[in-house]
């Protein structure tokens, strides 16, 4: 494993040299260059923006106004207010006790979006295993109860209604269909005896970074409505709505154009545009509280969503490049940072009228990646040697 690792390493270290920095393009050659790359069919007409990370000037645009459909790149602002609303050190617990009253169960849930409903992957990857629980509350109403599961009440806080739904799956498969009971966090506090089972999920930190590093659709719904709760809005998605334009106002951007149908970007009538998203990514990233943002998403030619990307199709990229994906049938979206010798361009490419298909989306992503390796390239600081003594 060391010595792939070192081989990776190297080939990398490799290429981010071979890119000599008269190779790359400069900011006045780059809407020229654009233009034409841009107007590869692969790309059908996209919208685009890059800006200079540093003086926040708009380098190219094109189309930056067009309402176009995000895909996962709406991830971005679930991570944002994940990180605007929530505690980035807190934990999610879940502890289920018999109750006080006789044949009864409590539940204390804190919406732990990290929940699985595998075993064996929660115990991989640290994950509240649902199953578990299940499985330990069951043996001790039978304990309770002289091995009956009759007449038993489950009282229960802090679920989200898909949890709900699984533990009555998972105990009905097993002859226990208790009567569930939805009550207020202080009321199941109030008739919890003694504790059963219990589960804690990692640092919210830890989950979001796989959430944008994977680009996963329910950790982020569900971390986008516990934002909106902590903000004073509904647990809904007109709840997320709301702060996903707050963010944007907050920021001084106009949220006009902006059509929210959910958190992950799995709905097609999501709408955002380039120069939105753009100048988003602009000012968070020069806000120190957001630079988490920054570090979870996933990096060109290395990780996550991106691991594969820039290869083959852009070497000079690979591992210049941080940013989120997205794809929809006849969607390729990219969004992000890109490092080009003495400053960082911010990037929004949102092709949402190419073909549909497989073979569709992956030229579509080629030529994104392509766009980009034409500016990529590594920040090497200039060795200054002291100057020599005089005679």
């Amino acid at each position: 494993m060391r010595s792939r690792r070192f081989i990776f390493l190297l080939a990398l270290a490799t290429v981010l040299t071979a890119a000599p920095a008269s190779a790359v393009l400069s900011a006045a050659s780059i809407p020229a260059a654009f233009e034409e790359l841009l107007n590869q069919p692969s790309l059908s007409n996209p919208a685009m923006i890059l800006i200079d990370g540093t003086t926040g000037e708009v380098i190219y645009e094109k189309n930056s106004n067009s309402q176009r459909k995000p895909a996962s790149i709406m991830k971005i602002f679930s991570g944002a207010v994940t990180i605007k609303y929530l505690d980035m050190h807190s934990r999610f617990t879940t502890n289920i006790s018999s109750g006080i009253e006789p044949r009864t169960i409590v539940i204390q849930g804190s919406y732990d979006p990290w929940i699985s409903l595998n075993h064996t992957v929660a115990r991989k990857m640290g994950r509240a295993s649902l199953p578990y629980m299940a499985f330990n509350s069951l043996t001790a109403v039978k304990k309770s109860n002289q091995g009956s599961l009759k007449g038993i009440t489950v009282l229960y806080s802090g679920l989200y209604s898909q949890d709900v739904t699984n533990l009555k799956v998972f105990w009905a498969k097993r002859g226990f269909k208790p009567i569930m009971k939805e009550v207020k966090s202080d009321e199941a506090l109030l008739n919890a005896n003694e504790f059963i089972v219990g589960d804690q999920s990692p640092l919210l930190s830890e989950i979001l970074n796989y959430t944008l590093l994977w680009s996963e659709n329910n950790l982020a719904e569900r971390l986008a409505r516990l934002s909106a709760r902590a903000a004073g809005n509904s647990f809904s998605d007109k709840g997320v709505s709301e702060i996903f334009a707050a963010l944007l106002l907050e920021h001084g951007i106009d949220p006009s154009k902006l059509v929210t149908k959910d958190a992950s970007g799995l709905s097609k009538e999501n709408r955002i545009t380039a120069s939105m998203m753009g100048q988003l990514l602009y000012q968070l990233r020069k806000d120190p509280k957001y630079a988490l943002l920054y570090d979870c998403l996933p990096i060109g030619g290395v990780s996550g969503t991106l691991r594969s990307r820039f290869l083959t199709t852009a070497p000079s990229a690979v591992g210049l490049v941080r940013a989120k994906t997205g794809t929809l049938n006849g969607t390729v979206t990219l969004a992000g940072y890109v490092q080009s010798t003495d400053r960082e361009y911010i990037f929004v490419t949102l092709a949402d009228e190419i073909s549909r298909g497989t073979k569709s989306n992956a030229k579509a992503r080629a030529a994104i990646d392509r766009l980009l390796g034409r500016i990529a390239a590594p920040n090497i600081p200039t060795e200054i040697s002291a100057a020599p003594a005089a005679p």
